[in-house]
């Protein structure tokens, strides 16, 4: 019996790389890693993710579809990517010390969207988180984020005079307000936080507490923050910030929420899980298990500091004096430009960072009295403290010549020229 070959309008699928495929759209990705190699990466909440995790992450595993939970899902063929999933859920709850954990989540957003259901918030209930300029999230309580929309919200603040949490205050408004919920942990505070005296708080109220660790989970992992895991009832966290996965989310809970946690993720607010994205963040798990793990975290620690330091021998002032961990915020309060002029002159010197709102903003969210810098990138290429000392130096050349185009470029060939040194991505 002979065959009729498929006509070519209904052939199988391309097979020719993306170099053949889409020029278009390979050029432009080559032409941003040119960027990222040619330029310094101090987003606080970005990070190179290895060779291993991409190649998971760009593996056949996104085509798999697998509504459900490990030996218990909705599609057939899932018996290897059950293997996959439950890999990851293995190296999660080692790495971390938890006694459960869903590797399901799509993003931070949602994971703290299933965490406030599975921790049984109903519209209307009371929940305290950080309010956004002193360090909070988006979804910790702002009125135009789901959290804010749904929840009453009582935020707390840093004090205004060490510019670390107001224990003072926390207590109090817990005791006056009594919230369902106190969520701790943040995406611009330079310092350790206290999760016992949190858990104490919690305690007194009758409050769950939920830590969001996204942006220092990596440093939790290696050992250079304290670990939530013994005071909090649920962990969220990304996985791509300083954990240095792929993109996406973790929840990490004690086993009486197992259950609330896995029905708030599926079916309550995501459909099929990203099976690639959690092929990868096995991967990032297994990495962040190893001895080296604990030297990176430690390093990025270490460049924090050090390039704090210079900055204050510049006479910058830095959000609570300095860092403790792998950010450090610019407050700009009493300068002629904005966070966002400051971010915008950085970047055409090859320096690239991020606005931040501080403590008692006056200005815009759009303009921002702050700027936010990160370590866990440039950590990520092999940068060290001599190497920070001198990004703080060319900070404050930035600063000095924000509107000399010359001098920017000045700068930019010698941001490129050490930049062009790192590992490349």
């Amino acid at each position: 019996m002979t065959t009729t070959p498929l006509p070519t309008s209904v052939a199988a699928r391309p097979t020719a790389s993306l170099f053949a495929e889409d020029r278009a759209v390979w050029s432009l990705i080559q032409r941003d890693r040119r960027r990222h190699n040619e330029t310094l990466n101090l987003i606080a909440s970005e990070n190179y993710a290895s060779e291993a995790v991409l190649e998971a992450l760009a593996s056949h595993l996104n085509v798999k579809y697998a509504e459900g939970y490990p030996r218990s899902r909705y599609y057939q063929g899932v018996g290897i990517v059950d293997d996959i999933e439950q890999l990851a859920i293995d190296r999660a709850k080692e790495l971390f010390g938890a006694e459960h954990a869903n590797v399901q989540p799509y993003s931070g957003s949602p994971a703290n969207m299933a965490a406030y259901y599975a921790l049984g918030c109903q519209p209307g209930d009371t929940v305290m988180g950080m309010e956004l300029s002193h360090g909070g999230h988006l979804t910790h309580g702002s009125p135009v984020n789901f959290s804010g929309q749904q929840f009453k919200i009582v935020s707390y603040h840093v004090s205004p005079d060490t510019e670390t949490i107001d224990f003072d205050e926390v207590a109090r408004l817990a005791r006056e307000h009594r919230p369902k919920v106190i969520v701790a942990g943040y995406s611009a505070y330079p310092r350790i936080i206290d999760w016992a005296a949190f858990r104490r708080v919690c305690d007194e109220v009758g409050a769950a507490l939920l830590a969001d660790i996204a942006h220092i989970a990596g440093l939790v992992a290696g050992g250079v923050h304290p670990s939530p895991v013994p005071y909090a009832d649920v962990i969220t966290t990304t996985t791509h910030k300083t954990l240095r996965g792929p993109r996406g989310a973790l929840i990490l809970c004690k086993s009486q929420y197992a259950k609330a946690v896995d029905r708030a993720v599926f079916p309550g607010i995501q459909g099929g899980p990203h099976l690639s994205a959690i092929a990868a963040k096995a991967v990032c798990f297994r990495e962040a298990l190893q001895p080296e793990f604990k030297q990176y975290a430690a390093q990025i620690v270490a460049n924090a500091r050090a390039l704090a330091e210079r900055l204050l021998e510049h006479g910058f002032r830095l959000w609570s004096g300095g860092t403790d961990n792998h950010l450090l915020v610019i407050e700009l309060r009493d300068q002629p430009f904005t966070g966002a002029a400051f971010a915008k002159a950085l970047e055409r010197a090859g320096i690239i960072v991020s606005k931040s709102t501080i403590p008692g903003e006056t200005r815009s969210p759009w303009q921002t009295s702050g700027v936010r810098l990160g370590t866990p990138a440039l950590t990520s290429r092999g940068a060290v403290e001599r190497d920070m000392r001198q990004i703080g130096d060319w900070i404050a050349q930035v600063r000095d010549n924000l509107s000399e185009e010359a001098a920017l470029e000045r700068i930019r060939l010698e941001v490129r020229a050490l930049a062009s040194g790192l590992a490349p991505i």
